[in-house]
């Protein structure tokens, strides 16, 4: 091998080596979301023709070991051929996952929120072009000591008729990384603490079982009683 053709390679290793140790050291972050998903999400109430809203929240998040903060994309679509007309969207935390402020949008009253939340946020989307869609920057805290929900309804802007809901679907590891400075979630895992003992995860709120949707508007049904939640208890927030 000619001095040259060595020198060449070596100068190729050395820069991928560079590289991947660049890789490794970055932080897990709001940016490192991975793509979106619909999981956990169902039509609720029948949209007008030609509409077709979704959500998407990242599979992944990664929250701070020390001060529990992690960031969350929620995103709204129109997934039909129509304007989606004026709509909002309503991002809502449970158990361990606190909402502390959604980018635009005003805080839901705490009487108005469902039985076992204590958070959450109603979004102004006014108008959803066909194929056009909507990204909200959440900032959040979980505590990974509990189990964790969000959940997102997309709803006529007066709050009468929700015609989506995503969740109320679960972060969560079944590997706990105490030790590391964040500690990677996934979407639709049920949260397994890092402690002693840790296969029994405190109850906290009512209904933290997944709640079921129902094909009349039903949304958020507290356990032992259904009752249509978001037809009924609507925030007194109003989009701008």
């Amino acid at each position: 091998m000619s001095s040259r053709r060595a020198t060449t390679i070596a100068g190729s290793l050395v820069t991928a080596s560079f590289s991947a140790v660049l890789i490794l050291s970055l932080p897990a972050g709001a940016d490192d979301q991975g793509p979106g998903s619909s999981k956990g999400g169902k039509p609720v109430g029948e949209a007008p023709a030609g509409v077709r809203t979704t959500t998407l929240l990242p599979e992944r998040i990664s929250v701070d070991n020390k001060s529990g903060k992690t960031a969350i994309t929620a995103t709204v679509k129109n997934e039909g051929s129509k304007d989606s007309g004026r709509i909002r969207l309503l991002v809502v935390g449970f158990d361990g996952l606190t909402v502390k402020s959604v980018q635009g949008c005003a805080a839901i009253a705490k009487k108005d929120l469902p039985a076992g939340s204590h958070s959450g946020f109603s979004c102004p989307v006014d108008n959803l072009a066909a194929g056009a869609s909507k990204s909200y920057d959440v900032d959040a805290t979980f505590d990974l000591g509990k189990t964790g929900k969000i959940c997102l309804p997309v709803q006529t802007s007066d709050g009468k008729k929700t015609f989506w809901q995503q969740g109320p679907v679960p972060f969560g590891t079944t590997n706990p990384s105490p030790n590391e400075p964040a500690t990677p979630l996934l979407l639709g895992t049920d949260n397994t603490p890092a402690a002693p003992g840790g296969d029994e995860l405190p109850r906290t709120g009512v209904g933290r079982d997944l709640l079921p949707l129902g094909a009349a508007g039903v949304s958020l049904i507290a356990a032992g009683a259904a009752g249509l939640w978001w037809s009924h208890r609507r925030p007194t927030a109003r989009p701008s």
